[in-house]
Formats: structure tokens, sequence, C-alpha cells
């Protein structure tokens, strides 16, 4: 049943806001690195930058307090903001609702798993210390591939080293920037948000939270998602 309508060859996880609840942790970290570069960060740039990558967080990042983006700062601004999001990850963070039962599930049941991130490769595994390693066949972080989410370059990544095609994979995600990059891989999504809305849409599938999530919701969701791409 791997891969055909019945169901996904692999399921791809997003991290931030789907598997642990650290955008909160990314709300601090950003609100402190604005203020160190002399200004607040508004809301709308933060929401923005929900499920985006590094760069592309730091761009909006100036752009919303009036900062030219000169490059040697914007990487001071980087390596600042990366050290503070360390030690907050290293604090602990908390698990989404349902998310360490999911995660247990689908390896239970035998699918290949990918960590699929924006994040950096250096604090992603200072995360992994508390997810736990052994549920992902393979990791993917945002500093691996050529460009992060929106692009699709982190799905076509985890499906490549997974071996099987992307369009035949199920990925969760949390925010609109995460789904677009799977849905722009090829991939079915199932969207649980988090901390910001996502519009329905073609191949998107919409759950409330992963509490309770069993194999055959995923067979039925990929199935779904799988309908409307026909569609």
């Amino acid at each position: 049943m791997r891969g055909n309508r019945s169901g996904p060859a692999a399921v791809l996880w997003d991290m931030d806001g789907t598997l642990v609840d650290s955008e909160k942790v990314w709300t601090i970290s950003l609100a402190d690195t604005a203020r160190r570069l002399g200004g607040e960060l508004s809301a709308e740039a933060r929401e923005a930058m929900v499920g985006s990558n590094m760069a592309r967080s730091l761009g909006l990042m100036f752009d919303d307090l009036g900062l030219d983006r000169d490059p040697a700062r914007m990487a001071e601004a980087a390596r600042w903001l990366t050290d503070r999001t360390g030690e907050l990850f290293a604090a602990g963070l908390e698990w989404r609702p349902g998310a360490l039962d999911a995660l247990r599930m689908v390896r239970a049941a035998g699918w290949p798993t990918a960590l699929v991130t924006n994040t950096l490769r250096s604090l992603t595994e200072k995360a992994l210390d508390g997810i736990g390693r052994e549920h992902f066949t393979v990791t993917v972080c945002g500093d691996e591939v050529p460009h992060g989410k929106p692009d699709p370059d982190p799905y076509l990544r985890a499906a490549e080293l997974l071996g099987v095609a992307p369009e035949h994979c199920l990925a969760v995600e949390d925010s609109p920037t995460g789904t677009t990059a799977a849905e722009r891989a090829g991939c079915a999504v199932l969207v649980v948000p988090c901390d910001v809305a996502v519009p329905a849409g073609p191949r998107r599938v919409h759950r409330g939270s992963l509490v309770g999530l069993t194999p055959e919701d995923l067979h039925l969701g990929y199935a779904q998602a799988q309908d409307e791409r026909v569609a």
C-alpha cells in the first residue's frame, strides 16, 4: 500500500510548531535580536517569519526595523540570533499536543520518516536531544539545501534521501511557508496549524491537532489530498 492512493510511501515531519512548540521560543529570540539592533519587531513581521528560514527572517527583520541590509551586520545578527535561540532550545522544548504519540505511531506502523526543518543543523541537534533522533530515518535542515522553505528544496532532499518520489510522500506542516514548500515539491500535506492560520488549497488536508492520529487517518488524509490534486 506504500506510495499509492491507499497511503503514502513516507511521512515527512516539520519541526517548529508542528512537533514542538518552538515558535514561541523563536518569538523570544527574534524579539531579543530586534532590540539588540535598536528596534521592536512588529507583530506583522513576526507572523511573516513563521516557518521561514534564517536568511529570509533576518531580511524581514531588517526591513521591518528600517535598516539597510548590510551583509556584515546581518551576518553578525544571524550569529547572535543563533546563539540566543540555542540557549533557549537547550532549556527544553514543549511538545505540541499529540506529537510524541503521533511520531511513535508512524514509526511503529513502518513508515520511513524524515524531519524536514528550516532550522539550522546546529540548533536542530539541540532540539533532537529532547525530541529523540530515533523517530526519524533521515533529517534535513535549512542550511543543508540551496534554498529553504517556502522553496521545495528541503522536501525534495528528504524524499531523495529516503529513496521515494515526493508525490508519494505525506508532509505534516503547521505554517503557510512550510505547506507551500511541501506542495511545490509535489507532496500531499496534512496541515495542523499552530500560531498562524493556513488557507485551504489543493493537496492540503486540515486537522485540528495531532491528538489521536492513527494510521487510518494518514491513509485517508493522503487519499483526500490525492483527490484534491486530481481535481
